[in-house]
């Protein structure tokens, strides 16, 4: 079960009373810039995450035609713009938005400019609470990672199939179970990435099913000529 924290009390909390009961992810977004982009990003994880946990789920959004074009070249899911639907909301928004009632999941703002093709990846890298500089942030690192994974599961989906290991699985539903720890799903592939116990069917088929959270097109170039 997801625990995330409310900013409103700074308290850890069920991100839903009933796994089972349709729940709506609310991106509270007005202006068209990289910290409503992070807001947006944040609520498409969420959403997944709830998603992998068994919950059903209905995104809503309305954000300007400019930030819906940026969204959809992070691959981040269209919402609705419906706001009146049925279920118990969560709200993900900026620092000081205007109060709304329900869970608050508070995102911190983003400084400077990136291209789309790292975007994802660097924000995703980062806590949701902690402010972003991409005129500090480790791009070549992200870009050179992003790369490497993508070739190297590639490469994995040759070898024959293996399921994901239960510790390894168990590891990753703990890191975005605990208040959508995103940057400790990353640590966990890392690790699996050279983990001499894991053969290369198993990291394949961990590293696809953990996109289903991180959303980083990390089977792309599966098939592709090399």
């Amino acid at each position: 079960m997801l625990r995330i924290t409310d900013a409103r009390t700074g308290e850890p909390i069920d991100a839903v009373p009933a796994r089972r009961s349709l729940t709506r992810v609310e991106a509270h977004v007005e202006r068209d810039d990289l910290s409503a982009l992070r807001v947006l990003l944040v609520a498409d994880v969420l959403a997944r995450t709830l998603e992998l946990g068994g919950t059903p789920v209905v995104t809503v959004a309305d954000p300007p035609a400019e930030l819906r074009a940026r969204a959809d070249a992070l691959g981040i899911r269209r919402a609705e713009g419906d706001r009146s639907g049925a279920g118990p909301a969560l709200h993900v928004l900026a620092p000081g938005a205007t109060a709304v009632e329900g869970i608050r999941i508070e995102v911190a703002p983003v400084h400077g400019t990136a291209g789309p093709a790292l975007l994802r990846m660097v924000l995703l890298a980062a806590p949701r609470r902690q402010p972003v500089d991409f005129a500090t942030a480790d791009l070549d690192g992200a870009r050179e990672t992003l790369a490497r994974w993508r070739k190297s599961v590639a490469t994995w989906a040759t070898r024959p199939s293996k399921p994901v290991p239960e510790r390894v699985r168990q590891e990753l539903r703990a890191a975005w179970e605990d208040d959508l720890d995103v940057p400790a799903v990353l640590e966990v592939l890392r690790r699996v990435e050279h983990a001499d116990d894991v053969p290369d069917g198993a990291r394949f088929e961990t590293y696809a099913y953990a996109d289903r959270l991180l959303g980083l097109e990390l089977t792309r170039d599966i098939g592709a000529q090399r």
